[in-house]
C-alpha cells in the first residue's frame, strides 16, 4: 500500500533555564514549548508556543524558535527520542 505522509509531528517541553520571551501583538510571552514537525524531505520544521507573562489564557500564538547551540540541540535529541518512540508503536 502506497500511504502518503505529510509529516509527523511532536511537542517537546522547553527546561525552564532555556526558556524565553518574546512579544506579540503588544503581549509578552514565556515561551515553554517547542512543536517539532518531521517534513517529507526529512528536515524539521520548528515553532515555540508559551503562555503570556501578565497570566490568563491568551492566545495561541506561535513565535520563531530562537536559535542556540542548546536549543538546537533540544530539538534533535527531542527528534531522536520520539524517532524511537514511533519505532516502538503498539498499534491502537
Amino acid at each position: 500500500m502506497d500511504i502518503a505522509i505529510n509529516a509527523l509531528a511532536f511537542n517537546v517541553a522547553i527546561p525552564e533555564h532555556l526558556r524565553w520571551r518574546d512579544v506579540r501583538r503588544g503581549e509578552e510571552f514565556e515561551l515553554q514549548s517547542i512543536t517539532v514537525r518531521l517534513l517529507p524531505d526529512g528536515s524539521l520544521a520548528a515553532k515555540a508556543y508559551g503562555k503570556p507573562v501578565a497570566g490568563g489564557r491568551g492566545a495561541y500564538v506561535s513565535f520563531a524558535v530562537r536559535r542556540s547551540d542548546e536549543i538546537d540541540a533540544l530539538i534533535s535529541d527531542a527528534a531522536d527520542a520520539a524517532s524511537r518512540r514511533w519505532a516502538e508503536h503498539r498499534g491502537l
